[in-house]
């Protein structure tokens, strides 16, 4: 039995691998055997008759992509998401991200709400923009460099550190559509600086009209006197970046931060100040709710009229 959905030049479908072993196992090999050189050996293992499998096929029924979610071992360990492999000529077309929602609305309909996944360092921003946060240090696996991530699924996900605040970000900002709301209390070091949530930024901001990042500051002078790369970059695309500085003093005295997308994802920091706090990619209500709480604030605030003149 399986599951069909319709991705516009490709579908997506849940298989049994003694029913599609073939199929699963060509793609397989042509990713991550012949690609990326690994011993097949190490590719194939005795989990696969145990696992939940996804393909995703063209239009003519021929294999583009596959993917597994394994079973957790034990109740108070994690599912598994792994084998993601997609064929090259059909990468950037939506294949990973169809499959990864198929593998995780399995797992959720299974009450698996625990998932974890090594990714290639190189995909490591792909699985960052559907919720996943890193865990612990990278390492190497068939030779490889891989990052350790995990998801709760039933409730938002701790963010702890610097690595996963930044990891999250990046996520977020590329998950959004067209509208990015920022709180921050003073453009947050070591988080908007970051050169993977500025090259995030950068990629949004020019991806075409009706753009829009919106940052609401607690303290507009507080940038100004270290190094911000985020209003060097805004100098450059003034019609998608815009920068407010709250003023009425109830505004002021607001404790928390956040980053909310226009596509039901958001990152809360009860304490502005600190990093350590929740997100989701999927809470389109809570996600609504930081955008309504912004809006109004944002309209009462004074425009950083000041940040046009810096010589950057």
């Amino acid at each position: 039995m399986s599951t069909l959905q319709a991705r516009g030049p490709f579908r997506v479908e849940t298989v049994a691998f003694m029913e599609a072993a073939d199929a699963l196992l060509a793609v397989r090999e042509a990713v991550f055997v012949l690609e990326q050189n690994i011993p097949v050996e190490e590719e194939r293992d005795a989990l696969d008759p145990q696992c939940r499998h996804v393909i995703a096929r063209d239009r003519g029924g021929v294999p583009i992509g596959t993917g597994r979610l394994v079973p957790p071992p034990a109740d108070d360990a994690p599912a598994r998401i792994g084998r993601m492999a997609v064929l090259r000529e059909w990468r950037s077309a939506g294949v990973g991200d169809a499959m990864l929602h198929a593998l995780l609305r399995q797992a959720r309909e299974l009450g698996w709400n625990d998932i974890a996944l090594n990714a290639q360092v190189s995909a490591q921003s792909f699985y960052a923009r559907h919720g996943f946060v890193p865990v612990g240090e990278r390492f190497t696996e068939a030779g490889i460099e891989h990052q350790a991530m995990r998801r709760r699924i039933d409730r938002p996900h701790a963010i702890e550190g610097r690595d996963a605040a930044v990891a999250t970000t990046v996520g977020l900002i590329r998950q959004a559509r067209r509208r990015l709301y920022v709180y921050s209390r003073e453009l947050d070091p070591g988080l908007l600086d970051a050169p993977r949530v500025l090259d995030a930024i950068r990629d949004l901001g020019t991806r075409g009209d009706g753009i829009q990042v919106q940052v609401l500051l607690q303290d507009a002078a507080a940038p100004q006197r270290a190094p911000a790369p985020l209003l060097a970059l805004a100098q450059r695309l003034p019609s998608a970046i815009a920068f407010r500085e709250v003023a009425d003093p109830v505004d002021r005295g607001y404790p928390s931060a956040y980053l909310a997308n226009d596509d039901g994802g958001y990152y809360f920091r009860a304490l502005g100040h600190r990093l350590d706090g929740e997100a989701e990619t999927g809470a389109a209500g809570r996600a609504r709710q930081l955008a309504e709480h912004f809006r109004p604030v944002w309209e009462r605030s004074r425009p950083c009229s000041e940040y046009r003149a810096l010589g950057l």
